[in-house]
């Protein structure tokens, strides 16, 4: 079996840090974007948004590192948004509460003007 892959874009926009996924975020791909993530963290970003919108599924294992990346956020003064996911993938951050404390936006651009 070929072993998943995502593919992670990197941009930013108006000094917001902006990370594309396309493909899976699972327990097999979650490490490299953590290390990106935690990488633009490191580096000062303190706004971020991740857009879901060519994602196709993601695990326990990308659910935790998007809360550590939340968490770390919140504690350095920071916010973290999430934006254009597929109404399964919506359903995954719902039944885990994540959309009681990180807002979930319809579109990117809906997202980088709420900074």
């Amino acid at each position: 079996m070929e072993r998943q892959k995502i593919e992670i874009i990197e941009t930013m926009r108006n000094n917001v840090s902006i990370f594309r996924l396309k493909g899976r975020l699972d327990s097999n791909t979650s490490q490299e974007f953590e290390n990106k993530i935690f990488g633009a963290i490191q580096s000062g970003s303190r706004s971020m948004i991740i857009d879901f919108k060519t994602l196709d599924y993601i695990s326990s294992a990308g659910l935790r590192v998007i809360l550590k990346a939340a968490k770390e956020l919140k504690h350095s003064g920071g916010k973290i948004l999430l934006c254009s996911m597929e109404s399964y993938i919506r359903e995954v951050f719902e039944i885990a509460g994540f959309d009681s404390f990180i807002p979930i936006f319809p579109t990117l651009d809906e997202a980088v003007n709420h900074f």
